[in-house]
């Protein structure tokens, strides 16, 4: 059968914070794509736009007019997937049928004023305030909320509707499932080695690649 080259034939790998099986199939990546390809987007980026929502000034769908921000700006979404006052479902009488309430909260956070900067082209100034604002909104939801996710949809093809440099953060009084699955796994392995996965994994990773050089 030969000699086995991760790189090259297919397997199965673990992901101790999941619990789950991953096929990993490298050889089909040298099959020829056929299929859709991206063109870069032709129309130029304005670093400042009245008809942007998110840039400085611009008045929002609701009617708020944003300030003229000259670093981070963060506000409430216009649009939440989750709201704080929602009704609690009834108790479901079929074990099938359940549902429990979702309350939260969702904001959104511009990194920079000019629509046609991105974190790769900003100043390390720039990124550490960005970095600076991520973690005084993890600490202010953290004490109302389970659960804080930072994330950033980028690009038309991500579903982003506005050209400018922002994320969106969530808080939510329940955990997702995928934290709630690899957070289990974490204590798991905490109470069996006393050590943090991640930590191990980090330092077994490092002691790989060095015994490669």
């Amino acid at each position: 059968m030969g000699t086995f080259i991760p790189e090259e034939h297919q397997h199965v790998r673990y992901n101790p914070l999941s619990n789950r099986w991953v096929l990993v199939s490298p050889h089909r990546a040298k099959r020829p794509w056929k299929g859709q390809i991206e063109k870069l987007p032709e129309n130029e980026i304005l670093p400042h736009d009245l008809n942007n929502p998110l840039c400085p000034g611009a008045t929002r769908a609701n009617g708020e007019i944003n300030p003229c921000y000259e670093s981070t700006f963060v506000f409430p979404n216009d649009f939440p997937a989750l709201l704080q006052d929602v009704p609690k479902p009834d108790k479901s009488t079929h074990p099938l049928f359940k549902a429990e309430a979702a309350r939260g909260t969702c904001r959104v956070m511009c990194f920079h004023p000019k629509s046609n900067i991105t974190l790769p082209l900003m100043s390390l100034d720039e990124i550490l305030e960005v970095i600076n604002t991520w973690v005084k909104e993890i600490l202010d939801l953290g004490t109302n909320y389970r659960w804080v996710q930072i994330f950033e949809n980028k690009g038309e093809i991500m579903g982003c509707s506005n050209p400018h440099p922002h994320c969106q953060i969530w808080a939510s009084s329940f955990l997702p499932d995928e934290p709630r699955i690899e957070d289990a796994q974490q204590r798991k392995y905490y109470e069996k080695n006393n050590s943090p996965l991640l930590i191990d994994y980090l330092n077994e990773e490092i002691k790989r690649k060095v015994s490669q050089l």
